[in-house]
């Protein structure tokens, strides 16, 4: 009987490691695990692409753990951060498209500027005015979203149960005040290579 408690504590353990079981989701993509349209399968593939990412990155440098943010949805890796120069900049998408697995990589990554204590608090309340307004849109599903506002440009990531809910995400993004432009890498759920059923 002990043993058996053993084993299931075991399993129970390995499982929650490869999948996320918070609302952040699958390894801080963004996406709750309930919610995610992706197949179990292509979750756990995501997760152990991001851990592979993630320790190449930390042994190029330990304070990308810090500077630099990555997801993969599908097999599409999204990068984005800050960083010093533009060769680790291009030294990053390498990384990134040479893992295994890779669909596509998308850099938003930034070099590095002397920190504008205004311009940063404008960019959090757009991210925040942003997150509230899809959060009571009953037609967007906010969990699946990730949002990131750099120099008044928004950065959205996540999936879209179908193109009116991409079209409404985009359309919120681009009324919010003082937004200048709006990049978005949503992808439809019809787009994953494998669904739930």
């Amino acid at each position: 009987m002990k043993l058996n408690f053993i084993k299931i504590f075991f399993l129970f353990f390995f499982i929650s490691s490869c999948v996320g079981t918070s609302s952040t989701g699958i390894l801080g993509t963004g996406v709750s695990v309930a919610l995610d349209p992706r197949s179990l399968g292509t979750q756990i593939d995501d997760s152990i692409m991001q851990k592979n990412l993630s320790a190449r990155l930390l042994m190029i440098d330990k304070n990308y753990i810090f500077s630099v943010k990555s997801k993969i949805l599908d097999g599409r890796i999204f990068v984005s951060g800050k960083v010093s120069s533009l060769d680790e900049k291009l030294q990053i998408t390498k990384i990134a498209w040479e893992t295994d697995g890779a669909r596509s990589v998308r850099n938003d990554i930034k070099i590095k500027e002397e920190f504008n204590f205004k311009r940063s608090a404008q960019d959090i309340l757009i991210t925040s005015k942003l997150r509230s307004a899809i959060i009571f849109n009953n037609e967007i599903k906010a969990v699946n979203y990730n949002l990131d506002t750099y120099k008044k440009k928004v950065y959205i990531y996540g999936i879209a149960q179908n193109e009116k809910e991409k079209k409404s995400v985009i359309s919120e993004a681009k009324s919010i005040s003082g937004v200048e432009d709006v990049i978005a890498s949503i992808l439809l759920v019809e787009d994953l290579r494998v669904q739930k059923d």
